[in-house]
């Protein structure tokens, strides 16, 4: 993590401040959706990533979108959960970062979401980005600069 001083977004690369890939909960493609939702419970998180067998990023897959697949016509379909893939319904549209990205650049992208992607050229997942970390960063930076005055 940075030291508080070293702190601003438009030099801080991405790849400082992110969580390394190895340490990330992710699903792969061709698990069933019951894995992915055992995961996402396990781990108290609403939504992880989703990558192919060779670690290539693809998606996100969250608890909306099994619940989702799950809403039949007149009832929740249980059964779902075994029959379909977390490719059937992850989102595949979702902003991805590089690691020679800015934290200005992730700060946009943190917006709408509480964590983003980081990928090499050829997609490979390296790691993630985190709403919190950003927070934390600037709360750190706000008590040095009151401890300062």
């Amino acid at each position: 993590m940075l030291e508080a001083k070293e702190f601003d977004l438009t030099t801080t690369l991405v790849k400082e401040m992110m969580i390394d890939a190895e340490k990330v909960a992710h699903v792969q493609n061709k698990n069933p959706l019951e894995h992915a939702l055992l995961v996402l419970t396990k781990t108290g998180y609403n939504a992880v990533p989703v990558l192919d067998f060779h670690g290539k990023f693809e998606g996100i897959i969250s608890k909306s979108n099994i619940l989702e697949a799950m809403f039949g016509v007149e009832k929740i379909e249980v059964e779902k959960l075994e029959e379909n893939t977390v490719g059937d319904c992850m989102d595949h549209e979702v902003p991805t970062l590089l690691v020679h990205d800015t934290m200005e650049q992730a700060l946009h992208e943190l917006i709408d979401y509480n964590f983003v992607c980081v990928v090499d050229e050829d997609q490979q997942m390296q790691g993630i980005v985190t709403r919190r970390q950003l927070l934390k960063q600037y709360r750190n930076e706000f008590y040095r600069s009151q401890n300062k005055a």
